[in-house]
Formats: C-alpha cells, sequence, structure tokens
C-alpha cells in the first residue's frame, strides 16, 4: 500500500491513527437546492509528501475544498456512555480530533497517519432532478494523479426557508473586538463583523444577538455597547447610529429578527447592568455595578432607552421580529423574587415587551414568570407536554445521551438536531456560545486551537461547548460540529417543505432528547423515504 483515497460521509471523524474505513457503494441524495457535504479521507505508509485536491461539479455548481485540522481533546466530557463516542474514536480519545476547517486545498500526508478534505457542494440554481456528479482529482507529490468520482442524486424537491422556529447562538461582538483587536467599532470591526455575520446566515441562524450594551454574560466582558451615551439635562443623549448599521448590515446579510441585550444582571437579576459613557472606551460607568435592578437612578434610564428603542424598532419595522430578555438564567426563590419584580417594572415601563429568558423548571413554567420559557432539553417536554409554548436550549449539559454538539460528541448524533426540534412544536432554540473565546468569566483570551473549555472543564464546562467557530485571518473557520449543525437545520427546512406531521411513523422512533436514533443510517434512511414518498 502507497496512497490509499477513501470517499466517506460526512459523518466521520477521520483520526490520525485509524485507518479509514471503505464505503462501497457510496452517494450523496436530497432536494435540488441543499447543501452537501463528504469527505476524502488519505493514507499512507511512505515518507511524507505533499497532496493538493481539485474537485470539479457540473456546470454552475459550487465545490468548496477544505483541509480537516486537528486539535486536541485533553480530557473526555462526562457523563461518558458506551454508545456515546465515536466508532472510530472510542480508543483516540483524549488525544487529537479533527474539527476545524481550513481553506486549503493542499495537506502534507505524513507518514502511517489519516488525514482528510472536507468537500462542501452547493447545486447551481437551475440544477435538475435526477443523477449527477462530482469529479475529485487527488494529486500527490509523487505519482499519478488519482480520479475519484462521486454520485449525487437530486429529488425533485425544492426545499423552502424554514419557519416558525427561530435559531439563535450567542454573537459576541467583544471576543471580534478583543481577538483582531479592533479599536471597538472601527472599520476593521465592521469589515470582520460581516464575515461572521454572512457565516451564521450560511449555517441556518436566523436570529442575532444586539448589544447595545455590553451584555450581562458570564462576568465582566470588554465594553462593546453599540450604543453611545453622553450626559444631558434632560438625563442621558442615546446615539442609535452603530445599532442601526449592525441592524442594517445584518438584515442586508440575511439575518431576520434580533434578540435584544439583557437589561439585568445574570444569576439573579439583581443589579443594572454596566452602561458605559460613549461607547466605553474609557469604561467611566454611568452608576456603580451594585446599582439596584430597580432603583430610581436604573429606572429613570430604562424609562428613557425603552422608550427610544421601541421607537427604533418601529421606525426599523423589526418590532414583531424582535426577542427580549430580563435575566440569564434565575433559578430558585430567591432569584425569581427579584425576577418578578424587574419584570414588573418592565411591564409598567414598556407594557409592548414580551420576555423569553432561560428557566428550566417546569415550575417556574406554570407560574407565567416569563412570556416565552426557554427550558433546558432536559426538562423540556415537561413544558410541551403542559401545552406550555417554549423554546429550547443547552449550556455545559445535560450530557450524556441527551442531544450536544461536544468534541466528543458522535456527528450522526450532531446531524439529528433538525429531526428533533421539528419533532415537537418548540419555537426556537437558543445557545450561549458561537464565538466564545475566553478563560470563563474573564476577558482574558485563550487560544481556541488548543482549548475549548474555557479552561473550565473541572469546574464543569464541556470541550466545545463554548464555540461553534475558530477565529480565522479575516474571519470564521468553521468546525466540522457547526457544519453538521446546520445539516440538521436542513433536514428541519425538508421535514416543514415536505409537510411531514410530527406524529409521522417514520419519526416514531425520535421519543426525546434523549431517546433517539444515534446513528447515520437512521437518519440517512429517513431522509431517502420521505424523499421518495415526495415524489412518486
Amino acid at each position: 500500500m502507497a496512497l490509499t483515497t477513501v470517499v466517506t460521509p460526512a459523518l466521520l471523524r477521520h483520526f490520525p491513527h485509524v485507518p479509514p474505513r471503505t464505503w462501497p457503494g457510496f452517494a450523496l441524495e436530497g432536494a435540488l437546492n441543499e447543501r452537501y457535504a463528504f469527505q476524502v479521507a488519505l493514507r499512507q505508509n511512505e515518507e511524507r509528501q505533499r497532496i493538493h485536491l481539485s474537485a470539479l461539479g457540473p456546470r454552475g455548481w459550487s465545490v468548496r475544498v477544505r483541509r480537516v485540522g486537528l486539535v486536541p481533546l485533553v480530557h473526555l466530557n462526562t457523563p461518558v456512555l458506551p454508545d456515546d463516542l465515536d466508532v472510530d474514536g472510542r480508543d483516540q480519545v483524549p488525544g487529537f480530533v479533527p474539527d476545524p476547517l481550513f481553506d486549503d486545498d493542499e495537506l502534507l500526508l505524513p507518514e502511517n497517519e489519516t488525514h482528510a478534505f472536507w468537500l462542501t457542494v452547493d447545486p447551481a440554481d437551475d440544477a435538475t432532478p435526477g443523477l449527477h456528479e462530482i469529479a475529485v482529482t487527488v494529486t500527490p507529490e509523487r505519482g499519478a494523479p488519482i480520479a475519484l468520482s462521486i454520485p449525487i442524486k437530486l429529488y425533485d424537491v425544492r426545499i423552502a426557508p424554514r419557519r416558525d422556529f427561530a435559531v439563535t447562538t450567542w454573537f459576541y461582538c467583544d471576543a471580534l473586538i478583543d481577538w483582531y483587536g479592533t479599536d471597538l467599532f472601527d472599520a476593521r470591526f465592521w469589515e470582520l463583523f460581516a464575515a461572521y455575520v454572512r457565516d451564521v446566515v450560511a449555517h441556518g441562524q436566523d436570529t442575532l444577538y444586539v448589544p447595545t450594551f455590553t451584555p450581562p454574560l458570564d462576568g465582566v466582558k470588554s465594553p462593546s455597547q453599540l450604543i453611545k451615551v453622553s450626559r444631558s439635562d434632560e438625563g442621558y443623549a442615546l446615539d442609535w447610529s452603530d445599532v442601526k448599521r449592525y441592524i442594517d448590515t445584518a438584515r442586508d446579510l440575511g439575518i431576520r429578527r434580533w434578540e435584544w441585550c439583557h437589561p439585568f444582571t445574570q444569576w439573579g437579576a439583581r443589579h443594572a447592568i454596566r452602561i458605559y459613557e460613549g461607547q466605553g472606551r474609557d469604561e467611566n460607568l454611568l452608576w456603580p455595578p451594585d446599582t439596584g435592578a430597580t432603583s430610581d437612578t436604573y429606572r429613570r434610564f430604562l424609562a428613557q432607552y425603552l422608550d427610544e428603542l421601541h421607537g427604533f424598532l418601529t421606525q426599523e419595522d423589526i418590532l414583531d421580529a424582535s426577542f427580549f430578555h430580563i435575566s440569564d438564567e434565575p433559578h430558585g426563590e430567591e432569584h425569581l423574587a427579584q425576577y418578578r419584580e424587574n419584570r414588573q417594572m418592565l411591564r409598567e415601563l414598556a407594557p409592548w415587551m414580551q420576555v423569553m429568558d432561560a428557566l428550566t423548571e417546569i415550575a417556574f413554567g406554570r407560574q407565567g414568570l416569563t412570556d416565552m420559557p426557554i427550558p433546558s432539553v432536559s426538562t423540556a417536554l415537561d413544558f410541551h407536554r403542559e401545552g406550555i409554548p417554549s423554546w429550547c436550549y443547552y449550556c455545559c449539559g445535560p450530557r450524556g445521551g441527551f442531544i450536544q454538539h461536544l468534541m466528543d460528541t458522535p456527528l450522526p448524533k450532531i446531524a439529528m438536531h433538525g429531526f428533533l426540534f421539528y419533532r415537537w412544536p418548540f419555537q426556537g432554540f437558543l445557545h450561549w456560545g458561537y464565538n466564545y473565546w475566553y478563560r470563563r468569566q474573564t476577558r482574558t483570551l485563550i487560544d481556541p486551537f488548543v482549548c475549548q473549555d474555557g479552561e473550565a472543564w473541572a469546574d464543569g464546562w464541556a470541550y466545545g461547548d463554548t464555540f461553534f467557530v475558530y477565529p480565522g485571518p479575516d474571519g470564521p473557520l468553521d468546525s466540522i460540529r457547526w457544519e453538521l449543525f446546520a445539516a440538521g437545520l436542513q433536514d428541519y427546512c425538508l421535514l416543514q417543505t415536505l409537510g411531514v406531521a410530527r406524529d409521522d411513523p417514520l419519526l416514531a422512533p425520535i421519543e426525546s432528547f434523549r431517546d433517539f436514533p444515534k446513528n447515520a443510517a437512521w437518519r440517512l434512511g429517513t431522509r431517502r423515504a420521505l424523499l421518495e414518498r415526495a415524489t412518486h
């Protein structure tokens, strides 16, 4: 054996010490306008050499080639169930895990190591039903090129954009400012912002967090306050120009819904949030950090801000496409008493505002503490069974058999998000970490290519929970996990377009967010059955 090349599904991690499995008869199949992905794995038993890969689809099709990178996974996330690790990776982790995708069409292939390219296929707008082919050429430094042919079957179905199910992963402008060293919202920031928003939209996200003020999430963050604030005789002067630029830019790129900054501190809602003069360059606060949530000082500010916010949303015609919070993850009666008080103040100041927050316990849902609860996937079905409309979310946990997207979550399981979201009438999904590149509750940046737990695994954080994307030179580098999460959202679109009933017998094996099919064969087979049924 010299150089071995194997075409494999995207639903497989290629660990460096594991020879690639063969996939006889591998083919892609789906709707006319879906995005497709597969991998080409390579291994050799001779001296290292450079390998170049090129790919070509039918006229007008796009084929993107990326190199799969490796990052160290220092520990397994716990608890680990016997069937909750990649089949090929059970003896490989802790160790190096394939995850980041680099825009390279060349790699240096060492002796007796497996490495891979990730190929993403977008059919042309005028693609026709039937069998097509992706031609791949692997060109080694030594020896003749190797030609591969990957069949792709397109069904006579065109999926429609997702509706009635919002998706947000919290977008951290402070991470862009700190990582790339921008001068707050300078020209470089807006270039980066556009690149990252294109990425979230391309992966099925339709909702974006808006940091009118520095988000009161996970410690004291670097200032990233869009509103420019100055004191005036009447109170405060608020300059909304950067908020408008943020909205305009993201809307032009495909964002359709807006999630507005929490107005009270996290985990208890006891205090006013940190709001700076200007945009926080000198970190001059308008009031001390321990200012009470319902104090006269903060109430006066909120009265002005919320009135202007309502006017801004109305002028921009996005009021009905906006989501509002009070405080993140209140829990226990000691938190909820303050939460109720804050909610009452907002009712008085902004009766038009409907709020949503992470409230996992069903007892809190029964009390109607928030207009739209967001329970953990561990309890979300309790809300569904009691007829309480809700979103769902997860954060650090639950783990074990539950749906997740961690560094050691099997890829077929990550790809099941869309089927699970569709199975029950939830109205949205929230996750806290699109690009959180910090040590937990600090402003200290970590190296995402080395650390994926905020340096807090010992305190309960999980490898892979803190971010979906890596920082590239001029924008995001996607992860395999992010690609498979997006593939799941594409499944949601397919199910919705085909009008599949939530109680369709084909979906019956999906019993909960913990008990569901976790192998690639079930998902691919169910998609095929649905497409065949729709086109015959």
